[in-house]
């Protein structure tokens, strides 16, 4: 099992929708001989749980159901979700889950983003009363999110929604969306490290001669994007971004961090083929492991 340098914190990766990843037996071998410590997964069967298990993976995070509908201006809606979700968390601790991931997107983006923070203190808080006996806790991701909507994404978004809510809600830290908005990942960690309950490993290059030639604010008239990424941005595989990854490691570990470093792959270089894709999980293991 690979660990880092810093912290000794276990690596593991997020899976992906990739043909070769659905195949579970497949992708546990591979995690298995590539020395992976664990796997995240999204909103799965219990059977596959007990397969990651059984293999001698740990669980990293498991995906929630019906985000939006957490946020949704129906208070109906709110409650049927919460209590679907409380539902699907007390099946997966009984499976060895612990930590289940969300990212706090609203059913209408256009609305006011106050009125939307309500609506996700509400949805979310009646999730987080139902599942306080289990021993599991959220970890909220700060994607941006569809038409950048999402909440707690930022560190004033973060310790808004964070103090409305109980300790077992906290942190999926992922310096590559900081790094994308313009928000330093240190200063970030060095306020919320003890709410971090997951780390994903994953970078972003920021690319000066394309934001001289097309700035943040607009797309590109006829420059095409970069995949994964923007017009003057991409996310990377940790190391050929701008995460300071010994820092980040050594204030986690300070803090108490135990949980993994899930290698989240997107990045244009490694995608898109079996042997890319393989390829970048172990360069971004290898990487962790050294920092």
């Amino acid at each position: 099992m690979n660990q880092t340098r810093t912290g000794k914190f276990p690596i593991g990766f997020r899976r992906g929708g990739s043909e070769w990843q659905r195949d579970l037996q497949g992708l546990l071998s591979f995690a298995k001989a590539n020395h992976f410590a664990g796997l995240d997964v999204g909103a799965v069967d219990l059977s596959d749980l007990r397969a990651i298990v059984g293999a001698g993976l740990r669980i990293g995070t498991v995906d929630l159901k019906n985000w939006t509908a957490m946020v949704s201006v129906d208070a109906g809606k709110r409650k049927a979700a919460a209590q679907e979700n409380a539902a699907y968390i007390r099946s997966c601790v009984s499976a060895g889950a612990k930590t289940f991931f969300v990212v706090i997107i609203p059913e209408e983006p256009a609305k006011p983003r106050r009125d939307n923070f309500r609506l996700a203190v509400d949805g979310w808080g009646q999730l987080a009363a139902a599942i306080g006996p289990l021993g599991a806790r959220l970890a909220i991701e700060g994607w941006p999110g569809p038409q950048n909507s999402a909440l707690a994404c930022t560190p004033a978004d973060y310790r808004a929604f964070l103090k409305e809510m109980p300790l077992h809600v906290g942190v999926n830290f992922d310096p590559s969306h900081l790094i994308r908005m313009g928000i330093d990942p240190v200063r970030f960690l060095s306020e919320f490290a003890s709410r971090v309950y997951h780390v994903h490993g994953k970078d972003t290059e920021l690319l000066d001669d394309e934001l001289q030639e097309h700035g943040h604010l607009q797309n590109a008239t006829f420059a095409k994007s970069h995949g994964f990424g923007g017009w003057a941005w991409r996310y990377t595989i940790p190391g050929h971004g701008c995460a300071r990854w010994g820092k980040l490691f050594s204030i986690l570990k300070d803090a108490g961090y135990q949980g993994l470093v899930s290698v989240e792959l997107e990045d244009e270089n490694f995608n898109g083929s079996t042997a890319g894709e393989q390829e970048g999980l172990i360069a971004a293991r290898e990487f962790l492991s050294h920092v």
